[in-house]
Parts: C-alpha cells; structure tokens; sequence
C-alpha cells in the first residue's frame, strides 16, 4: 500500500521505538488527557444540560407558561382578563389562581407553605400537576368543603395523610376581645402530589380557589391569570403579545420565577467548558514537547530528506500529521467514550443507589432527586472540532522548526 512520504514518514515516527521510548510516552499522555478533557466535557455538559431541561419540565408541571397579574396584587376584572387573553391564537389555556403565604399545622409539626387557590376543572389546562398525584384526585377540591392537596414531602414532615386534618395559619389577624388573633382555618388532606422537584413538594399546597378566596379574604378577586401556550419555544414572543395587548398588567413568563438559577447554571456552564478545556490545552502542550524533541532527535533525518530534495512544505507536512495522529486518535476516543458514559449515566446512577445503598444527590440542594443527562450532539461536534483545531495548531511551531533544519548543520557532525 503506497501512501504519500508525508503520510509514511509521520506514521512511522509515531510508533514506538527503543531509543524514543520517552517520547512515546509523552505521545500517549497527550493522547490520554485529550481523551480524559474532551469525555469530561461531553459528559459535565449533558448532566448539566440534563438538570437544565428537568428542572424546566418539573417547574412547568406545576405552573403554567405565563401568568399575567396587576401590580397591586389582586386582579378585580379577572373574567374580562380571562376573555382578553384566550383572544391570543398561541394560546391554548387560562385559568384563574390565588397565591398566598402562610403556615400549616399538624399537632406539633410546624411548616411554611405557599398556597395556591385553583379551580380544579380549569387547572388542567394550565399545568400537569394531576398528573402526578400519588394519593387523591384533583377534583376533591370542592368549594365550601376547605379541602386540602399537599406536597408528597409537605406530608412527610407534616405527618399527615388523606382523612388527616391540618390547621392553616394566614398573616392576617382577626380583632377580638381577647387582642389581636393570628387567622385559623382548618382543612382536611385530600391528595397528595409529587412532582419530583423538592422547592414544590416540600412547601406548596393546593386549595379550591373559593375556599382561598374566603380564607384569605379576596372577595372576588384573585392574584392573577395563569396561561398556557401551545408551543413552549413560543413563550417570550406571547409574553410580548400579552404585554402589547394589556398593557396596564403585569405579564411575565416562567423563566422569570427562576431567572437567578438558570442564570447560574448558564454561567456555570460556561466556567466549567473554560476549565476543562484547560485539560485539552495541556495536551496540546505535550505535543509541542513531544514534536520539538522528535525534531531534535530526527535532525538528521530532516537533513537526509532535504538533501533528497524534499521541499520546506513537506518536512512541516511530516510533523503536522504526527501532531494531529496525537489529536485525532485522542478526540475520537474522547468523544466515543464521553458520548457512551452520557447515555448511561442515568442507569450507573442508579446502580451505584441500588448497590452502594446511598443516595450522592441531596434533593433539598440540587432539586431534584436524580441525575439526569441530556446529550447536545452540536456540543459534542463543537467539543471535538475545538480539541481537533487545539491538537493541530500545536503541530505548528515544531514543523516550522523543522522545515528550518539546515543539512548541513545537521549533518556536519555525523
């Protein structure tokens, strides 16, 4: 098989020889943190792109894609609201919510918790929450009665089940002859959710829009719309739409409730890329040491081939395919092996749970449960182009000293 003396020549400076071992060595600890900086890359990115997308559908499992409300706090003409918004051709769903603060407690277990006041047969059409119900139904929620569906984890610490009741304590207080009363109600457990995202489960609970109305003394109005579109890519351009037409409302999408940590996790994406691409510009330094020491060792090789006739361009050519054998063979491998641990990182997950009988992930800090992986393939191209272009560009300046071997400098000793 004939390949060209570029080609030839590089190839064969790059196996191993007895009197280049250490070079050889160097050539595989270049390929080895090549393979280790491109696969960690692969792989920190999917979980962090894993953890971005479900923490994006576990919060929207509970809310709605927008919620449009007045800056007082209380929306008055909500129905006209209602009718205005379902005017918008992207959207698909509206229904109205309270939202309120207040305590829950169950004999000497005491619990903040957000209220929401929903009305069961529109809420559907706004959030999944009835789909992840573990115990009741949404539809328990039946004005007058003050029934009560709470988080799977706002249960736990509470220690209540279905039947069970629990006393809500609002921030208002009622005047009386005895001073000023803190306001109590009492709600009986209808269901209970689980949504797998802990900031919902451990601290919500979900009441009939009435009954919040009543307990925390609304009238009829209520905190605001929420609204469901059809496409969720579509999200900021509604939420445009909304504004334009309410202008004297309040509208805003999702990602607002949570800005601040899908802003951290963009920034920390973006760190965590520059730091182990550090890995990979270490490599690349050890296929300069590893070219400027073969061009040391092969100067009379370099002159021979001058001698011959080969031209500067392909003494450079000779180094730049050795340089970039270092590069591709650890890209490829990297990126293989990144692109295997990523897809079956979920279930070694689990097997490590199962097995080593612990859980590494606290919910109550990372916010969910489990660890998700979410593979990018432009990331993965764009990972291994970046190592790619690195490993070549490192060739350079070897092959440039190369191609300025003088014959007979080189080989006035020999």
């Amino acid at each position: 098989m004939y390949l060209p003396l570029e080609l030839f020549v590089g190839l064969r400076y790059t196996r191993a020889r007895r009197r280049n071992g250490f070079i050889s060595l160097i050539s595989f600890i270049s390929i080895l943190c090549i393979i280790l900086g491109v696969m960690t890359l692969i792989i920190v990115l999917s979980v962090m792109n894993g953890f971005e997308k479900e923490v994006r559908e576990r919060i929207l499992n509970m809310i709605a894609h927008i919620t449009v409300s007045n800056f007082e706090g209380q929306l008055t003409q909500w129905p006209q609201v209602i009718a205005q918004v379902r005017k918008n051709p992207a959207v698909v769903g509206a229904a109205p919510y309270v939202q309120a603060e207040g305590m829950l407690i169950n004999r000497n277990n005491v619990r903040g918790a957000i209220f929401r006041g929903i009305d069961p047969t529109q809420e559907q059409a706004v959030s999944k929450v009835a789909e992840h119900m573990t115990a009741g139904k949404l539809e328990n929620l039946h004005p007058g009665e003050f029934g009560i569906i709470l988080g799977h984890n706002l249960a736990q610490t509470l220690g209540v089940d279905l039947g069970d009741k629990v006393t809500v304590v609002t921030p208002s207080a009622n005047i009386t002859p005895a001073g000023v009363m803190p306001r109590l109600k009492r709600f009986t457990v209808v269901g209970i959710f689980q949504v797998n995202y802990y900031e919902y489960d451990s601290a919500v609970g979900l009441i009939n829009l009435d009954d919040a109305r009543r307990v925390f003394q609304l009238g009829d109005n209520v905190s605001g719309i929420q609204v469901q579109v059809q496409n969720l890519l579509q999200v900021n351009s509604v939420t445009q739409s909304l504004r334009e037409q309410l202008p004297d409302y309040w509208v805003r999408d999702w990602s607002y409730y949570h800005a601040n940590w899908f802003k951290a996790v963009k920034m920390e994406k973006t760190m965590i890329s520059l730091l182990l691409f550090l890995v990979i510009l270490v490599a690349a330094i050890n296929i300069i040491s590893t070219l400027v020491m073969v061009v040391t060792e092969k100067r009379s090789d370099i002159a021979i081939l001058r001698t011959f006739g080969a031209p500067t361009a392909t003494i450079m050519r000779i180094f730049i395919v050795q340089g970039s054998i270092i590069g591709i063979a650890g890209t490829l491998l990297g990126g293989i092996t990144g692109v295997v641990i990523a897809l079956n990182i979920e279930s070694m997950y689990h097997w490590v749970g199962t097995h080593w009988g612990f859980q590494p992930i606290d919910p109550s800090v990372y916010l969910i449960p489990d660890l998700p992986s979410d593979l990018h393939w432009d990331q993965v191209i764009y990972i291994c182009t970046a190592s790619l272009i690195t490993s070549i560009v490192a060739t350079i300046l070897p092959a440039l000293r190369a191609s300025r071997t003088q014959p007979a400098d080189a080989l006035r000793y020999e």
